[in-house]
């Protein structure tokens, strides 16, 4: 298996232009791949909720960063978590007409539960990340700058998977503030 780490980062402006007195979003976009998405499946959640392992917490971040001379950070990074919660159930409205599954995941992003019915789809909300940040154009003045960032990512042991953390950075995108 490959070691888990951050795909490269994606940065998307919701434009290239801005005047001083916008409100600038920037959308960052990134997966974590490798040993941790791999392990996450329906066999090792099985196991882990019976070995009464049945949460699964990963922290990350992500931060702006106005690069050049002097990096500083830019707008309010993002610092928090997602969980995967195993559970059992017997709802019928879960049940996959073409096994009996009893055990499953709700995974909560910024506390709202998702319940997803296959393997990949839980993988990607638990792994895949779209988050976006916002920040005055003031905050950077008039002129020509290059954006970048940084995130990261860790976790815990459990029955599927040893403590780890992946950092990764982003190639720069460059906004114009007239």
């Amino acid at each position: 298996m490959a070691e888990t780490s951050i795909t490269e980062i994606k940065l998307d402006g919701s434009k290239e232009e801005f005047s001083l007195d916008d409100n600038i979003t920037i959308t960052a976009r990134f997966s974590i791949m490798g040993d941790l998405r791999e392990s996450f499946t329906e066999k090792n959640w099985t196991d882990a909720y019976e070995k009464n392992d049945n949460t699964f917490k990963l922290k990350y971040g992500i931060k702006l960063l106005k690069t050049g001379l002097r990096k500083h950070e830019v707008g309010k990074p993002i610092d928090t978590y997602r969980k995967a919660s195993i559970f059992w159930t017997r709802n019928p409205k879960l049940v996959n007409p073409m096994k009996e599954k009893r055990i499953w995941v709700q995974v909560a992003k910024n506390f709202e539960p998702f319940i997803r019915l296959t393997e990949e789809e839980v993988r990607q909300e638990l792994f895949d990340f779209s988050e976006e940040i916002h920040f005055k154009a003031s905050e950077l003045g008039k002129g020509k700058h290059k954006i970048g960032a940084e995130a990261f990512a860790s976790w815990q042991s459990h029955e599927f998977v040893q403590k780890g953390d992946s950092k990764s950075q982003a190639k720069e995108i460059e906004i114009s503030i007239n």
